[in-house]
């Protein structure tokens, strides 16, 4: 039993994001530890990349993590834990006590977990569109006819290769850009004009660029932090291996 709860547990840890990444925080290496009690108090450790990571995405991380695991129906307590943090006292008391970022953190004027996580969820919605669109268009799609259709017409239509991954994906942040019930418009909830699609992508392919650097970045000083790479850094050398072989040569340097 032990394991089934355990498997559940990481299974409802894996549905939770870096807000800035969009990727699974235990595909990331964040999870370090989940202790189930007999009476169904679950304990999750998790870890960050840097002593300095910004308090609010890692409150919110911390938050969503606690509430996934309260969620399954057999927990009777979650405790999420974040380990070697300038703000932990800050993030483990308050996320323990149920606050908001904006009660835990007084200084951050205006700032709550809901704004929080409408921020971070947007950037989200544009990478994950940005994904389907391109698919579409790989895959033949006509573009007028696709940015016409409502949500319920992009759900019905036929799609292979990783074309209904990326829809389930997109379609879970559609919402909230809000607007009208065209499947594909802005994070401001306007239509997408087909004579402007090109221009379009561009402009929100910057938000995937800036994630992709940050993902390489974060997978790098969590390897040169913890001494071990996640299981997710790329198999060709890249910005994290740099990363890496940088603060290891800079270690070996300072050694007498």
């Amino acid at each position: 039993m032990l394991k089934a709860r355990t498997d559940e547990v990481r299974a409802a840890l894996d549905q939770v994001t870096d807000p800035e990444l969009d990727e699974s925080v235990v595909e990331l290496g964040f999870v370090t530890g989940i202790d189930i009690a007999e009476d169904g108090a679950v304990s999750v450790g998790f870890r960050l990349p840097t002593y300095w990571c910004a308090a609010n995405f890692s409150y919110l991380m911390a938050a969503d993590m606690r509430d996934a695991v309260a969620a399954l129906p057999w927990v009777t307590r979650a405790d999420v834990r974040l380990d070697e943090h300038m703000f932990i006292d800050e993030i483990n008391n308050g996320v323990a006590e149920g606050k908001d970022f904006a009660d835990a953190f007084p200084q951050e004027a205006g700032e709550n977990l809901a704004g929080i996580r409408r921020h971070f969820g947007l950037k989200s919605f544009e990478r994950r569109q940005e994904a389907l669109l391109r698919h579409l268009l790989a895959a033949g799609h006509d573009a007028q006819a696709f940015l016409d259709l409502t949500v319920e017409g992009l759900e019905r239509l036929a799609l292979d290769g990783e074309g209904p991954a990326l829809r389930a994906r997109y379609l879970a942040r559609r919402p909230l850009a809000g607007g009208e019930d065209l499947a594909f418009v802005t994070s401001a909830g306007e239509r997408i004009m087909h004579e402007t699609l090109s221009v379009y992508l561009r402009h929100i392919r910057r938000v995937g660029l800036n994630a992709e650097f940050n993902g390489a970045l974060c997978r790098g000083l969590l390897a040169a932090r913890y001494g071990e790479a996640p299981s997710t850094l790329p198999e060709e050398p890249g910005l994290a291996d740099f990363i890496r072989q940088g603060v290891a040569g800079s270690d070996q340097t300072a050694r007498p």
